[in-house]
C-alpha cells in the first residue's frame, strides 16, 4: 500500500465566526504538492479539523514556511482561539468485504 503524507490541524474559533474563519482558511495560492484536503466542522461549529494529503514531507514543509501560508494564518488568527497541528505518515487500513 502506497505511504501518504497527512498534516492536521484543529482549531477551536469563536463563536458565530463559522462563516468569516471559513472564508480565511482557504489557501491562496493552491499549494504545490497538496493532493487532496478535507475540512471537518464539530456540531457547535467551533472546531474545525483540517487533513490535508500531500505528494512528500518536503512539500507539506515548503507550504508551511511560505509566505502564503503565513497571510493565510494571519488572516484566520483573529477568529481562532486555539490550535494544535501535526504532521502524520500512513497507509490505508484494508478493510474485509464482507
Amino acid at each position: 500500500m502506497r505511504e501518504q503524507f497527512i498534516w492536521v490541524t484543529t482549531r477551536r474559533i469563536r463563536p458565530g465566526t463559522l462563516e468569516e474563519f471559513e472564508r480565511a482558511w482557504r489557501p491562496e495560492p493552491y499549494p504545490q504538492g497538496l493532493r487532496q484536503a478535507y475540512a471537518y466542522w464539530s456540531e457547535d461549529g467551533q472546531e474545525i479539523t483540517g487533513v490535508s494529503f500531500w505528494d512528500s514531507k518536503e512539500d507539506c514543509d515548503a507550504w508551511r514556511n511560505s509566505d502564503s501560508e503565513m497571510r493565510r494564518r494571519e488572516a484566520m488568527e483573529p477568529y481562532v482561539v486555539e490550535e494544535k497541528e501535526g504532521f502524520y505518515r500512513g497507509r490505508e487500513l484494508a478493510i474485509p468485504v464482507r
